[in-house]
């Protein structure tokens, strides 16, 4: 364990324009004669254009400034190097730490750090401001991979470390999304000593269907369920079995590893309108460019085989959060969310709330709304 170090994002200029060369020497495939509306995976002239803003628009710099406002650390944590914002906010010492995803970067809460840490920049009480932790998963952005896959178990137990041994805080809450919800849960089971409670965007029923199911509500789910995992699992099944083999391919190519990313930007948010009005170029380019300057697009995709891992070795059944768990359920979200019944065989639920619009990448669709219930949630618990 090592104290914190001070860090800022400070990328040479060499490897820029490595990535620069890459994406001007780039040649896109040919398209089926009825593509479109993203039926065949990435939208072809969605993509001229994205790639023709990064080019040429795209201001990396501008980005770099915005990604270095807040506080940067890196601390020696069982031997990784684990990058993460530390922001003190208004309250009295109150800490969360916000875990990402795939294919996200900690880019997803930048939206959230003043309405969480500062609630009288917007008219809030000052004392319900949190001190935010918001780490890089080992492999993403700017933290060490570790030398083979780890899983989201693993993961928790680092968090813990960084919070009460690197940070001193002696209790916290935790919340995310994606691998953020996988995290935050193993927080919420295995560290319940120093974790006062959890919330969730991502819900995911831990125990497996019974015969028959106990309500018509829990057999839709069940249905909805294997259809995502028939239809929209593929990702899933070669991350975890093959990452070196997809992982290899994206990261010699910009090109690819973005028509990969938009693709599940697109299909799983609330874009009603299109990426672009959702989320605006720059984001989307930002998100991309923290992985690929960081030769971290194939360790990141590692978590999926971690997390195999560990359920083989000791399985996750009977996993029980006893910590309280709020989960703030988006209408866009692509895995479905279990009836909360089902829920809280797993769960310790004391708050559940649909919220009116987003998806999956909830702290960037809608940051305001996600900090709303964040705050309040542990405004009770923590």
């Amino acid at each position: 364990m090592s104290l914190p170090r001070p860090f800022r994002v400070d990328v040479p200029q060499a490897k820029l324009d490595v990535i620069r060369t890459r994406l001007r020497n780039s040649a896109l495939p040919p398209e089926p004669d009825d593509a479109g509306e993203w039926n065949y995976g990435i939208d072809g002239a969605f993509l001229n254009r994205f790639i023709d803003h990064w080019v040429h628009a795209y201001d990396w710099q501008a980005a770099q400034a915005r990604l270095n406002k807040w506080p940067q650390y890196v601390a020696r944590i069982d031997g990784l190097d684990v990058h993460f914002y530390h922001v003190r906010g208004s309250g009295r010492g109150r800490a969360l730490v916000l875990t990402h995803g795939w294919p996200g970067s900690t880019l997803e809460f930048m939206e959230m750090v003043e309405p969480l840490a500062f609630p009288d920049r917007y008219g809030g009480d000052p004392a319900l401001g949190f001190d935010l932790v918001i780490p890089s998963l080992p492999g993403y952005g700017f933290s060490q991979a570790a030398p083979r896959p780890i899983g989201p178990r693993r993961i928790a137990s680092l968090w813990r470390k960084l919070m009460t041994e690197v940070l001193g805080y002696e209790r916290f809450g935790a919340q995310g999304g994606d691998w953020g919800s996988a995290v935050s849960t193993f927080l919420g089971a295995d560290h319940g000593d120093v974790v006062a409670g959890i919330h969730l965007n991502m819900v995911a029923a831990m125990s497996r269907p019974v015969s028959p199911p106990s309500s018509d509500e829990e057999t839709a789910y069940w249905r909805a369920l294997g259809k995502v995992q028939s239809r929209s699992f593929g990702y899933h099944q070669v991350q975890t079995e093959n990452p070196q083999t997809i992982g290899t391919a994206l990261s010699d190519s910009p090109i690819g590893y973005a028509a990969w990313v938009l693709e599940k930007f697109n299909a799983w948010s609330d874009a009603p309108l299109g990426l672009e009005q959702r989320f605006g170029l720059d984001d989307l380019i930002t998100n991309l460019m923290i992985t690929l300057v960081n030769d971290a697009v194939a360790t990141s995709i590692w978590l999926y085989r971690g997390r195999a891992t560990e359920a083989a070795k000791g399985g996750y059944a009977g996993v029980r959060v006893e910590a309280p768990t709020a989960v703030a359920q988006f209408p866009a979200e692509f895995i479905p969310y279990p009836p909360r019944a089902l829920a809280e065989q797993t769960y310790n639920i004391t708050r559940w709330t649909s919220m009116p619009a987003g998806g999956h990448f909830a702290a960037l669709e809608e940051p305001v709304a996600l900090s709303d219930d964040i705050r309040e949630f542990f405004s009770q618990v923590l």
